[in-house]
């Protein structure tokens, strides 16, 4: 079967005439009739009923236009995303991501973009997942990297979720701290801590992942931002959980501790798309993909995410 003949089909059928549709196509009335039985012929069924100057679909006509429409539209598409991948000389692409991702794994990606296509307008947008998610369903951007508790799942139907790694959470204490020289602690032995978080509510924070072992944190400091938060830990004021992800932008006087193997708190971490991603957004997920390989094959995006060197000191056994 010939694309040009059901591009004949698709515009005769649109507009119910054999002339008119040669008129839009450039062809020849006849050269249009030879294209649509040659196709009919191909299918072994009749197509339109032809009455005095126009025609009308038949029930097989019906039954393939929607087919052959579909099959046009992803041509379309491809010959689009090909020109895209040729010409990307231009155009924009804006990427979000949570904080602590902003760290290490989206610049490299970003870096290794602006690299490959300098021309493109590159901009970072940073935020809690929550909003993000909302950005890129408004179309006020392009990708985002979130996260998500494996209890709480992200919606796959309203978007393209691409897993990056999943994450494993340290617990941040200050250099003097009694714990301070441990390798590895249970969350029981944090019970009297006082934790900074985000947010008064435990689930609504990254302490969300210790509640399933029944731990209940108790948090009398709130702080938005990871600046803050390991500011406060810094002075003594309490503890905080930190994702593996920020080890590299840990200041030098706390001292990141592992979780006892019992009590592993994890977050994944995704990259979202629309459902039908353009080209730059498929070669951002790809850099994306392959730097998150290299952070959990490095141990960064694991329990052995401590070992790897890091501004701030790290508990050892």
């Amino acid at each position: 079967m010939q694309i040009q003949g059901l591009e004949v089909f698709v515009t005769v059928a649109r507009r119910r005439s054999f002339t008119s549709a040669a008129q839009a196509l450039g062809y020849t009335q006849s050269a249009v009739s030879r294209q649509i039985a040659t196709l009919e012929k191909e299918l072994g069924a009749a197509l339109f009923d032809r009455r005095g100057r126009g025609v009308e679909l038949t029930d097989q006509g019906r039954s393939l236009l929607p087919h052959a429409e579909a099959v046009l539209d992803r041509l379309d598409t491809a010959q689009h995303d090909l020109d895209a991948l040729r010409d990307l000389g231009g155009g924009r692409l804006r990427v979000g991501a949570f904080p602590t991702a902003v760290a290490a794994l989206v610049p490299r990606a970003l870096a290794a973009f602006r690299t490959a296509y300098p021309k493109v307008d590159l901009s970072l947008l940073e935020g809690l997942t929550p909003a993000l998610l909302d950005r890129l369903a408004r179309g006020d951007a392009d990708l985002a990297v979130v996260s998500a508790a494996p209890d709480r799942p992200l919606d796959s139907a309203r978007f393209g979720l691409h897993h990056l790694l999943d994450e494993h959470l340290l617990v941040a204490v200050p250099l003097g701290h009694r714990l301070a020289g441990r390798g590895s602690i249970r969350l029981a032995e944090l019970a009297d801590e006082s934790f900074i978080a985000g947010s008064r509510t435990p689930g609504e924070t990254l302490l969300r992942a210790t509640l399933h072992s029944g731990f209940r944190p108790r948090i009398d400091i709130v702080a938005a931002e990871w600046t803050g938060k390991l500011g406060c830990v810094a002075a003594g004021l309490g503890v905080a959980m930190v994702p593996a992800l920020a080890i590299r932008a840990t200041p030098a006087d706390l001292v990141l501790l592992r979780l006892h193997p019992d009590d592993i708190a994890t977050r994944q971490v995704f990259a979202a798309t629309s459902r039908e991603p353009t080209p730059a957004v498929r070669h951002m997920l790809t850099l994306l993909t392959t730097g998150a390989a290299r952070i959990v094959t490095a141990g960064w995006g694991d329990q052995q995410a401590v070992d790897t060197p890091a501004p701030g000191t790290v508990g050892r056994e």
